[in-house]
């Protein structure tokens, strides 16, 4: 269904006074004395407060969906105050559901003073945000590419782009939205690692790449935004933008996922550690061959190599031993 913007020609402001000064004329031609007046001024008196059920206010970034017998006959938007076929009803399936989320309508009307009833904040109360909004879902656990359980928040701008699609081919386009949300984030997620590792293709090209959740959270968001929006294209709805708001190891295996990156880390800086203490010790060796400060023999090049890498890659400052004698 495509929408379809109203654009009332008549001004409610204009009906409003043209209504009070018609039942103040009623008013006074009741004690006129003419029959003829008197009946026209009762029958007025009784039916004319429904031309207030067709006097609507909309704020900037709001709009009505209206229909009439149950036919959709178009959308009202943009801010004034508008006069429209009393008859019209609003509908907006997801007026009474609240989500993690900024920007619901919640306004009050002059016009509810006029007609005492629930009737004009009911109407309100179904009036659709146009406003960027920001909808928050709550944390998942999901099986990253390797099986791992990880837990993870995203938070989504959207924006209603099409009234007619939120309102009549979904049922609940809020609802229908943090559904979405839940399944394109299982989705992606489950195509990625939590760190990076060897082997894994992220992309589907068939070629291994470096992708991870925690490294290319950028690249994830963006294909999450992408995923969700295919998925709710049919609700009118425009996905702005989708960001990781929360990622970590399921508690299970946090602790033990914590082990493993510590180890890691220490590897890798004993490996720096060491090659550092090698180049430092061909360094040494070099310099005293080419100075001819002392020539040493295979054992003694062995035993010093083995002194100086003890002394470089130890965990603890060297404690030298001074020999007063001879070393043989």
């Amino acid at each position: 269904m495509k929408e379809k913007v109203l654009k009332p020609r008549i001004s409610g402001m204009a009906v409003l006074i043209l209504t009070i000064a018609l039942y103040i004329c009623a008013i006074l031609a009741m004690f006129s004395g003419k029959p003829v007046l008197t009946v026209f001024s009762v029958i007025w008196m009784a039916f004319g407060w429904i031309l207030f059920l067709g006097l609507k206010v909309l704020k900037p970034q709001e709009a009505l969906v209206l229909t009439l017998f149950g036919k959709y006959i178009g959308t009202l938007k943009g801010e004034g105050f508008y006069f429209v076929n009393p008859f019209v009803q609003s509908v907006n399936p997801a007026a009474r559901t609240q989500l993690s989320q900024s920007g619901d309508v919640r306004s009050e009307g002059i016009s509810a003073i006029m007609t005492g009833s629930s009737a004009m904040p009911r109407d309100l109360s179904r009036k659709i945000s146009l406003k960027v909004m920001t909808l928050n879902n709550a944390r998942q656990k999901i099986n990253d590419v390797l099986g791992n359980p990880v837990e993870i928040g995203i938070a989504v701008t959207w924006r209603v782009t099409d009234t007619a699609k939120a309102v009549f081919e979904v049922d609940n386009y809020k609802e229908y939205l943090s559904l979405m949300c839940d399944t394109a984030l299982r989705d992606i997620v489950r195509l990625y690692p939590y760190d990076m590792a060897p082997g894994i293709d992220t992309t589907g090209d068939g070629i291994p790449d470096d992708g991870s959740l925690r490294g290319s959270s950028t690249v994830v968001a963006e294909r999450i935004r992408t995923e969700i929006q295919s998925k709710v294209n049919n609700a009118g709805i425009e996905i702005l933008e989708a960001r990781i708001t929360y990622l970590a190891y399921a508690p299970e295996i946090a602790a033990v996922m914590l082990q493993r990156q510590q180890a890691s880390a220490i590897i890798d800086a004993r490996k720096m550690i060491v090659d550092g203490a090698v180049g430092m010790v061909e360094m040494a060796l070099e310099r005293l061959s080419e100075n001819h400060t002392v020539d040493l023999d295979e054992e003694r090049k062995a035993a010093m190599v083995s002194n100086l890498l003890v002394v470089l890659c130890g965990n603890h400052d060297a404690q030298p031993v001074v020999n007063s004698g001879s070393l043989y």
